[in-house]
């Protein structure tokens, strides 16, 4: 991951290396992530989030995993971050990510893939 970009107050950006059709891999989430960094747990609300995520840059992907309850987790060399948002602060779309070599997106919803357990608005 080499690039993170906050999008107005409205969702963050992240950028991997892996061109595809002359384009980064790009993750949006359209909630605020978790973020794993320095030995702490870092949410939206606290003082040095920005920061936190700002760090994990660059970073080279160690794992990705998606689960029903848990969400998505990206770990990096540098710490890592969780797409799970709490009930309340679920939209219509929760992530999603373009920049494979044959063009394919995908998105991920309430109530599908690993947000199974979170309600459709």
């Amino acid at each position: 991951m080499y690039s993170v970009e906050f999008v107005l107050n409205d969702y963050v950006q992240f950028r991997f290396d892996g061109l595809a059709q002359g384009a980064p891999v790009t993750l949006n989430s359209y909630v605020w992530p978790v973020v794993e960094f320095g030995g702490r747990t870092w949410l939206e609300d606290d003082l040095g989030y920005a920061d936190a995520i700002r760090r994990l840059t660059p970073g080279a992907v160690i794992a990705t995993t998606e689960r029903t309850g848990h969400g998505i987790r990206i770990e990096l060399d540098t710490g890592a971050f969780v797409i799970h948002p709490s009930v309340e602060d679920v939209n219509v779309e929760i992530a999603e990510i373009r920049g494979w070599s044959d063009g394919a997106w995908m998105v991920w919803r309430p109530g599908a893939h690993s947000f199974e357990d979170l309600p459709q608005p």
